[in-house]
């Protein structure tokens, strides 16, 4: 290939014919020639400098060839710039950039469309300054008149706003203004185009610098309103969608500017959001909660309730081509596909007060207009609460009574309304809830399969009232035949209601505990013949509702009547699911929770699945470096998901798991998890079981316990500690239980963590996470307690951000150790405390009360001491600084 010098680059015909022949047979359906083979060449052309040279010439002067030939050397070029672009000879780059630019116009529109992708690429690489021809192009095609120009132009343009929007809000060199103040003005005016497609572009460019908001936009307010309501009714249903989702934003980002208008803004919401056009209603939906969200005055919105209410309503019909109703056909006896199959995170374990919620996973489900307006109902049930029912009820009311096979939608929509103000209006509902009730029962037998799961769901939103009133006869009735009706729907035929059920039956769990119990063998069989018949989708569901059962009714399932349904059919699955199935992730989990539950009585079960755990992680961290040998493909859940197994296993068996430990090499392994920089939540799972065995068992961590120190230290001391807060949260906690077993062998590294500690406790007011600051006050006080001498000539630069934190943490066992620390640390330093004695009574008066009377008449002494050397008023002054309850609280102490 061609050499450039001095003069223009021009392609070689042997090459441009050779290339042309290559990207033909690329694409002909018909060539019988090996594609991969083809690919390969192309690929080896790369390595030419001016490769891309030839490409840009196809896409841009091949007017012999066809159009599908020069965009897939457009397609082609663009994915060798990406890597490419920035090594390219400067001429290389000039003549590609040269080339581009006329195409803006060319004839046919797919050719437009792919140089505007190229110019993207290359402006996300090179920026816009050493491109000035660029934006002087743009102009031009904008102000042409010409449709293939102007359309063009808008195309690239609409691209950078939506891939690199900040770079056209930026000052560029020789310009007097920024780029998107001399576009804006083109914008507004193409939203009067007669042109669909360039109304659509302009307002599509526009709405991308909602989120940024830069000036030039601010400061045409007016003129960007006065355009949307221009736009309101516009022919084209991707205009009005776009104006839509203007709006939605402005009420994000700014809604200052809409107030003046609201009103206006609410009508045609309220118009548009019954489009015919469901996309454009789907837009339109999305207002309702951002509006509330952005706790603007309800008093507006209250007035167009009785006329929002019943639109939302009809939205949440079925549509004819929503996805569920083909779904709800299947039968629990046809396989699921591997598509079918949600992606599944596992969440690493995490020891305090700030459990991550589990978000309910619709992510994986196709967000549409019913679900849309079902959520905006539930957003004005918590803003407006019961104020909405005497319009909604009537509605429900209707729709429920309606008879016959063709209205069954109605009745399900009236249904899924019903739950989806459960929370929000429940202070009106709860009059009525035995009806509710009542009625809701029966639906769970009825023929359509819709109509059985939604009353699940819609069931599963009343369940914590329903457990609360079940301590009377009427109540336990009611409660008794809600859990015997879900449980009969966990064993439908339909796959749908299958899921339905489950997942309520699984809230019903956490809402009632131990009222579980007197029924617990009749949910046993229901659940274990579900795991019999369920395909893979949903056995995760029940593996869900087991582990749920396990965690809320504790070691009432300790009995053999139990477990000899519970654990056969489990430990089946436990041998038929190899080590390397992602199937194996809930069972490890259900697992965890039911080693947690039986406590001891899991022991007959320990032994083959502690072994499986070391198994795991040790196939795991072999594939991590050589695959092959370890047979499996290195994916860190699995052990992410063992760590947390064992770790349930030792909370549950306690000093019982020491035999299984003493007889492995868990030890090694672990402190191979505690150091694996590639992943945080493999090293929060394992700091996590690294403190649970110092708790049980921290003999056999001996040997190598310098190095867990020092490892579990390193999470402390990291500036981005905000990352992997998690990491450095269980690493806290585990030096503070390791320290309470070792003792003074903990003295190496006590001071390099309190130098980390403080830190945390004095930036505990800039939203740092709560279970951090909780256990660094523990650890803190535990290091304290077994080497006050260390710690306590330091006192004085953290006692009063560690007392203020101590005195937000709940009485137990661990606020225990942390006083035992303070009362040491008091003893070997008095005058330590001196200047943070009102922060050290307000932590002290935070106790409801000390149960070990050792530390009470501690902290007596420490108290007393004070007073003692505190004279001539000095002792009442501090006194006088306390707010009356907490003198209160310290008269138990006699001071």
């Amino acid at each position: 290939m061609a050499a450039t010098g001095s003069v223009p680059w021009q392609p070689q015909e042997e090459g441009l014919k050779e290339i042309c022949g290559l990207l033909e047979e690329q694409i002909s359906p018909s060539s019988s020639a090996d594609k991969s083979q083809i690919w390969k060449q192309l690929q080896h052309y790369s390595q030419f400098p001016d490769f891309n040279n030839y490409l840009v010439f196809i896409l841009a002067r091949a007017e012999g060839k066809s159009v599908e030939i020069r965009q897939v050397a457009g397609l082609l070029l663009k994915n060798n710039l990406r890597t490419a672009y920035k090594i390219m000879a400067p001429a290389h780059q000039q003549y590609i950039k040269s080339e581009l630019l006329p195409c803006l116009g060319a004839a046919d529109k797919h050719i437009r469309s792919t140089v505007g992708n190229i110019i993207t690429v290359v402006v996300q690489l090179g920026g816009i300054v050493v491109w000035p021809e660029l934006l002087q192009a743009f102009v031009n095609c904008l102000d042409s008149n010409d449709i293939n120009h102007m359309e063009g132009a808008m195309d690239a343009l609409s691209k950078i706003c939506e891939d690199i929007p900040q770079l056209l809000d930026s000052d560029v060199p020789g310009l007097a203004e920024r780029p998107i103040n001399i576009f804006l003005t083109r914008l507004f005016q193409f939203f009067q185009s007669p042109h669909a497609s360039l109304r659509k572009l302009s307002l599509g460019s526009v709405n991308q610098y909602i989120m940024l908001m830069p000036s030039a936009l601010y400061t045409s307010m007016d003129k960007y309103l006065n355009g949307l309501f221009g736009l309101a009714n516009d022919p084209a249903a991707e205009v009005r969608k776009l104006v839509c989702a203007a709006f939605v934003q402005l009420i994000e980002v700014c809604p200052s500017v809409l107030e003046p208008h609201m009103k206006n803004v609410i009508e045609y919401m309220l118009e548009v959001n019954k489009d015919t056009d469901a996309e454009v209603a789907l837009e339109a939906c999305e207002f309702w909660s951002a509006y509330c969200d952005a706790q603007l005055p309800p008093a507006i919105l209250r007035e167009y309730l009785p006329r929002l209410i019943p639109v939302l309503l009809s939205n949440m019909i079925y549509a004819d081509d929503d996805e569920s109703l083909i779904e709800s056909e299947e039968d629990e006896s046809l396989p699921d596909k591997d598509q079918d199959l949600k992606p599944r995170f596992h969440t690493s374990r995490f020891h305090g007060s700030e459990d991550a919620e589990d978000d309910d996973d619709d992510s994986f489900n196709i967000w549409n207009l019913r679900k849309c307006s079902a959520a905006a109902l539930d957003v004005l049930s918590n803003v407006f609460g019961d104020e909405i029912l005497q319009t909604l009820m009537p509605i429900i009311q209707s729709k429920l009574a309606a008879s016959g096979d063709e209205a069954w939608k109605d009745r399900e929509a009236a249904v899924l309304a019903l739950g989806a103000v459960g929370e929000g209006c429940i202070n009106g509902l709860y009059a009525h809830l035995s009806e509710i009730v009542a009625f809701l029962i029966p639906l769970l037998d009825d023929k359509f399969p819709l109509i059985r799961s939604i009353s699940c769901w819609t069931l599963s939103r009343f369940s914590k009232y329903i457990v609360q009133d079940s301590g009377h006869q009427k109540g336990y009735e009611q409660f008794d035949a809600t859990l015997m009706g879900l449980l009969r729907r966990i064993l439908d035929t339909n796959k749908r209601v299958q899921e339905a059920a489950c997942s309520a039956f699984a809230t019903l769990e956490e809402e009632a505990a131990e009222e579980l119990a007197p029924r617990l063998e009749v949910i046993l069989q229901h659940l274990m013949c579900a795991f019999g018949k369920y395909q893979r989708r949903n056995l995760r569901i029940v593996y869900d509702a087991i582990g749920t059962l396990a965690d809320a009714v504790g070691g009432e399932l300790n009995q053999p009547v139990y477990l000899e349904i519970l654990m056969p059919p489990l430990i089946a699955k436990w041998h038929q699911v190899p080590n390397s199935d992602k199937d194996l992730f809930p069972l490890l989990e259900c697992f965890t929770s039911i080693a947690q539950a039986l406590g001891t009585g899991f022991s007959q079960f320990a032994p083959p699945v502690f072994q499986r755990c070391i198994n795991i992680i040790q196939s795991q961290q072999l594939a991590k470096v050589d695959p092959v040998s370890a047979g499996v493909q290195y994916d860190k859940e699995f052990i992410v998901c063992a760590l947390d197994l064992l770790s349930g296993l030792t909370e549950g068996l306690g000093s019982g798991i020491e035999s299984l430990v003493s007889q492995s090499n868990l030890r090694d392994l672990l402190l191979q998890c505690c150091m694996d920089d590639d992943a945080s939540d493999v090293r929060q799972s394992a700091f996590a079981l690294l403190g649970d065995l110092a708790r049980v068992c921290p003999v056999h961590l001996h040997p190598r316990l310098s190095e867990f120190l020092d490892i579990a230290a390193k999470q402390l001391n990291t500036p981005k500690i905000k990352e992997t807060i998690s990491v450095a949260n269980n690493a806290c906690w585990a030096i503070g239980e390791l320290a309470i077993k070792v003792r003074q062998e903990i003295s190496p590294i006590v001071m390099s963590v309190v130098l980390c500690l403080v830190p945390i406790l004095q930036h505990a007011e800039q939203g740092l996470n709560k279970s951090l600051v909780e256990n660094s006050a523990i650890t803190l006080g535990r290091l304290a307690w077994v080497c006050p001498d260390l710690v306590s000539p330091h006192m004085e630069h953290f006692m009063q951000s560690w007392c203020i934190a101590l005195s937000k943490i709940r009485d137990d066992v661990e606020k225990e150790d942390a006083f035992r620390g303070l009362c040491a640390m008091v003893r070997a330093n008095p005058s330590g405390a001196l200047s943070s004695l009102v922060f050290m009574c307000k932590a002290i008066a935070s106790w409801h009360e000390i149960r070990s009377v050792e530390l009470h008449n501690e902290v007596c002494q420490v108290l007393n001491g004070y007073k003692q050397m505190l004279r001539n008023g000095a002792w009442d002054q501090c006194m006088s600084a306390l707010e009356p309850p907490v003198k209160d609280k310290l008269s138990k102490y006699q001071v």
